[in-house]
């Protein structure tokens, strides 16, 4: 009698589920806006300010994606950001400012041209300074948070004063280009033109960054030398390099949000990295330290609430921000979007 024996198959290892996508953080913009529907009255007014709102906060988002990103990946806490913010909102007045033929003129072509020439400005000027920031300042104290606030704070002051050198201490000026002045009316509702270039500009930032830490292989070797620092060098790779890179590209990314954030204000001034500090480093917290998207929602939420809140109690407006912190980390004590997924 032969015996036959078979070899079955081995069963396939379970998969790995995947983690599933957390909508609230997004259902609470929705209910913000809701909310002020009512407040507000008016649904004209009500879609102006939302529009208004949403493109605030996508500048804000440009501005505070570079300080959540070197927080998140590098682990440190930079409160000199706010040096490259002003660093790249006084390179656009002087870009601006030499390019008077292209930002008088009516063509919507020329005045992208000019922003997009202040914008590069401004970011490759705000990396260079970062790169040194980086080597002077931050490499001494990394892993050591308390020192990384005095020094960064001490950087920031130098910085301030620096600027006052080559540019002034006072108010300048930075005016709107021509064709981005004004707005555009659909119905009763007006959206303000130089709003439109803010939401593309925060959008493409927004898919760039998710695109290159989850999409590509520099992003699989920055999380991983996050992760792993020694497993990653003993392949072959300079980790130190690459969160040098990440450091330079939060710090121009940075001086791109100078720039939208000048624009915004129509004015510069030394002190203006340091008056929006504040407000991105609420943004990150609402969002979740280290957080992208939590930046994002974080910033949209700011934004709204903000505009909301200034057009029907405008007196409470100062303190908005400081309560929707509140009340988020009441709800989540990690953040929208925590690193790591923990709430």
């Amino acid at each position: 009698m032969n015996t036959t024996t078979t070899t079955l198959p081995a069963p396939a290892p379970d998969a790995i589920p995947k983690a599933r996508f957390d909508w609230k953080p997004l259902l609470l913009l929705a209910a913000i806006a809701l909310v002020a529907l009512p407040l507000v009255g008016n649904p004209a007014s009500w879609v102006t300010l939302t529009l208004a709102g949403l493109a605030m906060g996508l500048i804000i988002f440009i501005i505070a994606s570079g300080l959540t990103l070197v927080f998140g990946l590098m682990d440190v806490l930079n409160f000199g950001h706010g040096v490259f913010i002003a660093l790249g909102a006084f390179m656009a007045t002087t870009v601006l400012g030499a390019m008077g033929g292209f930002t008088a003129s009516p063509s919507l072509i020329a005045n992208l041209v000019a922003v997009a020439a202040a914008s590069l400005a401004g970011m490759a000027v705000a990396g260079a300074v970062g790169l040194a920031f980086e080597r002077v300042l931050v490499r001494p104290v990394y892993g050591m948070h308390l020192k990384q606030i005095l020094i960064t704070m001490g950087g920031m002051i130098i910085g301030e004063e620096m600027i006052k050198l080559v540019w002034g201490p006072q108010l300048i000026a930075l005016p709107m280009p021509e064709a981005l002045r004004g707005a555009l009316w659909f119905g009763d509702v007006s959206v303000e033109k130089f709003r439109i270039l803010a939401v593309l500009a925060g959008l493409k930032v927004l898919v760039l960054l998710l695109l290159v830490l989850n999409k590509t292989k520099l992003g699989l070797l920055i999380r991983a030398g996050v992760q792993d620092r020694e497993m990653v060098e003993s392949l072959g790779y300079r980790i130190r390099r690459l969160f040098v890179a990440v450091f330079v590209g939060g710090s121009a990314l940075a001086g791109l949000g100078g720039v939208m954030w000048g624009l915004y204000q129509q004015g510069v001034t030394p002190q203006i990295g340091a008056q929006v500090n504040t407000l991105i480093f609420i943004v990150i917290i609402i969002g979740g330290l280290g957080s992208t998207l939590g930046c994002f929602v974080g910033a949209l939420a700011v934004g709204l609430l903000a505009n909301y809140i200034g057009f029907v109690a405008p007196k409470a407006a100062l303190f908005s921000n400081i309560g929707l912190m509140v009340a988020v980390l009441l709800w989540r004590p990690q953040g929208l979007y925590p690193v790591g997924g923990k709430q």
